[in-house]
């Protein structure tokens, strides 16, 4: 791979490999119920790995992301998955729920090489495709994302929650070969050291009103999708639905084909304004959630709502992402790291709340308090994004 001759297969195998290691960070949610079962413990209880792995994640990505700008990312790429498939065998031997806790946070923190991909990807590719292959390699990182949910859910319920890390373990011992065999070696950007480097990580956070104004309105965006699929397991597996995991997993493929928007989302945002493409996506978060909540005893409306909730997801990520790794290229790993830290740290945020909200007034609590958070959301947009240019490094410090 180089950027001169950045194929199809290419961003294929990228895009690949982003959504089968990010699934680890989204297995376990399905898993919930049949975790809190072996264990003895309350559902809500269980459901502290899903935003544990979250937290895992955003720790990973401030502290290790920007290495990648300061060590040859290969090796950083590939020692790192090998730490993934030891957090993933951790957590299929864990004995007690403390030690399954310890290693959420661990598997959380070793899958951040999608993080890494993501910029080498931008990286490579020309100015006016930019947006297209992000997109192309965000599909694949979105589908691993919703698709682990059906294959977790799957498992779990014909073998057990244990296997399904057993097989996330052998799926990245698999891809660390591969990436071995097929990914090429890059020249570090950084030529300090750590400290050096995190003070950088701090100074663009401080002085890139772009970079932060994209990161919070993606950490909101994040939180009430990461909200809707936790409680959705708690929501479907009670009175009138009372599904298994597997089925329960299965909804995850209607994310999955939202998810294959993403690459279009991309292609056609190039020169367009990119806060009406961000404010559409919260519209259509919005419109979902309200499909949510008069969601009865079929499933017709909370197939609606799953689609629209990740098309409008990926449009705001994408056309964020377009924006931030075009501010200044030398530094793209770090303005990953805070890009994509907030977005995490919004994301288990959202499942805690999520969880707070059902135990206040289960699912129509869940959708309300979902709503707020979009309508901050879009209010952000409309009073801090310029409304004539379109460029939003333009917003004011």
């Amino acid at each position: 791979m180089n950027q001169q001759h950045l194929k199809k297969a290419d961003i294929a195998f990228m895009a690949a490999c982003t959504g089968l290691i990010v699934a680890n960070i989204y297995y376990c949610q399905p898993l919930v119920v049949l975790i809190s079962k072996e264990f003895g413990i309350k559902e809500s209880i269980a459901g502290r790995v899903t935003y544990l792995t979250q937290i895992g994640y955003a720790l990973g990505l401030l502290l290790l992301v920007p290495l990648g700008d300061i060590l040859e990312r290969k090796k950083q790429i590939l020692f790192t998955t090998g730490i993934t498939v030891l957090a993933l065998l951790l957590a299929a031997k864990a004995p007690n729920f403390f030690v399954l806790q310890i290693a959420s946070v661990l598997v959380g923190i070793s899958s951040i090489i999608p993080q890494l991909i993501l910029p080498l990807a931008a990286s490579m590719a020309p100015e006016h495709k930019r947006g297209s292959v992000i997109g192309t390699v965000m599909a694949g990182l979105l589908v691993g994302i919703l698709a682990s949910r059906s294959l977790s859910g799957a498992i779990g319920t014909l073998y057990g929650w244990r296997e399904m890390y057993l097989i996330a373990a052998g799926i990245c011992s698999v891809l660390l070969g591969l990436m071995w065999l097929r990914f090429p070696t890059s020249t570090p950007a950084f030529s300090g050291n750590y400290k050096e480097l995190m003070a950088s990580v701090a100074h663009y956070a401080r002085t890139q009103p772009a970079l932060r104004l994209a990161a919070l309105s993606n950490a909101l965006s994040f939180a009430v999708v990461s909200a809707f699929w936790v409680t959705m397991v708690l929501f479907l597996s009670a009175p009138p639905f009372g599904f298994k995991s597997s089925e329960i997993g299965l909804f995850g493929i209607a994310g999955a084909a939202g998810a294959l928007a993403a690459p279009l989302v991309g292609k056609i945002s190039y020169g367009r304004d990119p806060g009406k493409t961000i404010l559409i996506g919260l519209i259509c978060e919005l419109i979902s959630f309200a499909a949510f909540y008069f969601t009865g005893s079929g499933i017709f409306l909370l197939l609606v709502g799953i689609i629209l909730l990740d098309v409008g997801h990926q449009s705001a990520q994408i056309i964020n992402q377009t924006i931030i790794y075009s501010i200044l290229p030398e530094a793209r790993n770090r303005f990953n790291t805070v890009f994509m830290t907030t977005t995490f740290i919004g994301g288990a945020s959202g499942s805690a709340l999520g969880f707070l909200l059902w135990n206040i007034g289960r699912w129509p609590a869940v959708c309300i308090g979902a709503s707020l958070v979009i309508i901050l959301n879009v209010f952000l947009i409309f009073r801090y994004y310029p409304n004539k240019t379109g460029n939003i490094q333009s917003v004011k410090s």
